[in-house]
């Protein structure tokens, strides 16, 4: 057994934060599935944006494409869709043996229509239907105009991942949608069954940020924040899901067959290199949430994760709003580090778009 097992036994799925095309002809996502019980599959701009132009992997392809008179878009477009297809393929009989938990794989739409809520509902719709496949989940980031765009899709049956989320009071804004939504498709005739939502919380960006204002405070107490408030900002996190999931009104959704949205940890690999390599792995596990790793931090938890991991409780959701609160105490504001974070999350990706079309378009002029 895989270390990576432990987690998952304690009801925390584990899912990739990478997917290529050498991964999928490989086997080395079927392997991650058997041998480490690797659930689910994310992706985003950046991590197509290594895989394509980072490699020869998609050369013949783009090569085709451009010669049958297809534009850059839609290059990438027929790119991003195949990957996705073979993932979800690959992934598919874990859905259905998961009563569709599990066995997900994520596509965002453009990033160029974080601030364009009609833009975001368009491509997503687009994203559900060329992919076509049941256990999709199409990510929407969680900016303000993006809020209503995850109502109306979840009302839909469309399934999602709210991307991008840094703020406890957006996570918050996020439930609110995903609730609303699943009651206007319920309303209307629908099936909440397989329907299924995440909230993915980003993690170690936090700490990136807060610690370079936290030395720039200097003071005592301040350093003795540093490391110590990402892994604080999900767990009251999950304290704000656990009250939100609970009650007379989740209770008639899910008896209606609703699944939960799961909070999602995201960006888990540590960037600080004086930090534990597991630092947003052990810290965050704990039932009904997805940690999705990059493959680097598949393997160091594999090589030297806690095979009797301890899950975090009451007391460490006490103390990480407390920390929370010591935010305040030494002078870092917290709605400007979260605003921040969204703009520049938001920005990073339309970056990684733009030079992945520019990459296709590259590639895509050379002679055959």
């Amino acid at each position: 057994m895989s270390n990576l097992h432990a987690i998952s036994a304690l009801k925390q799925s584990v899912w990739s934060d990478q997917v290529s095309r050498a991964m999928l002809e490989n086997g080395e996502l079927r392997q991650l599935i058997d041998e480490d019980g690797i659930s689910g599959v994310t992706s985003n701009p950046t991590i197509f944006a290594n895989a394509i132009t980072k490699s020869a992997d998609y050369d013949d392809v783009i090569a085709q494409l451009a010669a049958g008179g297809a534009d850059t878009e839609a290059i990438y477009t027929e790119l991003v869709k195949r990957d996705i297809q073979d993932a979800g393929d690959v992934l598919l009989p874990l859905w259905a043996k998961s009563s569709k938990q599990d066995g997900h794989v994520s596509v965002e739409v453009s990033p160029e229509l974080a601030s364009d809520t009609e833009g975001t509902i368009a491509d997503a719709r687009a994203w559900w239907q060329r992919v076509d496949r049941p256990n999709l989940l199409v990510k929407v980031p969680a900016t303000v105009e993006g809020l209503p765009a995850i109502e109306q899709l979840i009302s839909e049956g469309i399934s999602i991942n709210v991307t991008l989320i840094f703020s406890l009071e957006r996570y918050r804004a996020v439930a609110e949608a995903f609730l609303r939504g699943v009651e206007r498709l319920i309303e209307g005739g629908g099936d909440p069954t397989g329907v299924a939502s995440v909230a993915s919380f980003f993690v170690s960006r936090f700490d990136s940020e807060v610690d370079s204002r936290l030395e720039a405070v200097g003071a005592e107490a301040a350093l003795s924040l540093r490391g110590k408030t990402a892994v604080a900002n999900a767990q009251a996190a999950y304290g704000a899901f656990l009250e939100i999931f609970t009650g007379a009104r989740w209770e008639a959704l899910a008896a209606a067959g609703a699944q939960l949205q799961r909070p999602l940890w995201a960006s888990t690999s540590t960037k600080n290199p004086d930090y534990n390599d597991l630092l947003y792995v052990e810290p965050l596990i704990v039932e009904h949430t997805v940690n999705t790793m990059p493959l680097s931090t598949i393997d160091a938890y594999r090589d030297h994760g806690n095979y009797y991991p301890v899950p975090f409780g009451p007391n460490e959701i006490s103390a990480a709003q407390s920390t929370l609160e010591d935010l305040a105490t030494v002078g870092v504001d917290y709605d400007d580090v979260v605003q921040v974070l969204e703009d520049e999350g938001v920005d990073k990706f339309v970056v990684s778009y733009r030079e992945l079309l520019a990459g296709i378009a590259e590639q895509a002029s050379r002679p055959i």
